[in-house]
């Protein structure tokens, strides 16, 4: 099977690239040099030249608050960049997977969010990945629709590796303790992907790791394993803080857990608890470094 990655060389891209190979699967990884989402005829002689079965759309304009003030570039990307890729995998018949975010959501809800609950993104970012998931369900006729949170792995700047910067360079680091959700390493992240690009089981997916805590929790939980599992040493005192005591730019959502119900009722096996992953990661990372 044939597999095209946009954004192959940001955070996610690597790690299903990395995973796809390892897998025996055909790849063109294509970073933003090789393939600028935003060129539609760029997109269509890509995207034919390699006639793919499946494209995993990877790239995206992912600076949250930049884009409160960029506007246009993260529609640009995140739209219709969107409508690009998905107008090209039409024209090729592939199957096309589209990364969005838990950022769709307000975060006003007390429970976790299924596939099918209405959608109310509150940040410029947000509501450009849910215009894209729309210019996907409006032009193409195979898709996945993967909504993920919290995202962290080797490559890329993420949380965890600033978190793990930070705790041995700060005496006192404080951390948001009333935003709530689930962290997900990429690796387990892609394997997902995998089960799902070889079936026709179409669809909106929700997909992180299992389980959730606040970004204190986690963080409390990075250091942890930090010391016990990659002989890390940290240094720093942690304390919970409000949103209030850490404004940005764009809101965040103070709950963005998500059900994993289209996971289920399609007989995917589900993600291992967050925990499990970060061990995995700090592992990796300890012997990567």
């Amino acid at each position: 099977m044939k597999v095209l990655v946009t954004g192959a060389t940001g955070q996610m891209g690597r790690d299903i690239v990395l995973l796809l190979q390892k897998e025996g699967y055909s790849v063109a990884a294509c970073s933003r040099e090789q393939l600028d989402v935003t060129d539609q005829s760029e997109c269509q002689k890509v995207i034919s030249s390699y006639n793919p079965e499946v494209v995993i759309h990877c790239a995206a304009y992912t600076a949250v608050d930049a884009a409160e003030k960029d506007h246009v570039g993260a529609y640009k990307v995140n739209a219709l960049g969107t409508r690009n890729i998905a107008l090209a995998s039409e024209k090729s018949d592939a199957k096309l997977i589209y990364i969005s975010t838990d950022y769709v959501f307000d975060g006003n809800n007390d429970i976790p969010y299924q596939e099918y609950d209405n959608t109310n993104p509150q940040s410029i970012y947000g509501k450009s990945k849910r215009a894209g998931e729309m210019m996907v369900q409006s032009f193409s006729s195979k898709w996945f629709i993967v909504r993920t949170s919290w995202v962290y792995g080797l490559h890329g700047n993420n949380f965890v590796k600033t978190m793990l910067k930070l705790g041995q360079e700060k005496p006192k680091l404080q951390v948001v303790h009333d935003q709530k959700g689930s962290p997900t390493y990429t690796v387990d992240l892609a394997r997902l992907l995998i089960d799902l690009m070889v079936t026709d089981k179409y669809g909106i997916y929700h997909a992180s790791n299992t389980g959730a805590c606040t970004w204190y929790e986690f963080t409390q939980a990075i250091f942890e394993e930090a010391k016990a599992v990659a002989n890390i040493s940290i240094q720093t005192e942690l304390e919970p803080c409000t949103t209030e005591q850490f404004p940005r730019p764009a809101p965040r959502p103070r709950n963005s857990v998500m059900d994993h119900l289209s996971i289920q009722i399609n007989d995917f096996p589900d993600l291992r608890h967050w925990r499990e992953g970060l061990r995995d990661f700090l592992m990796n990372y300890s012997n990567h470094s």
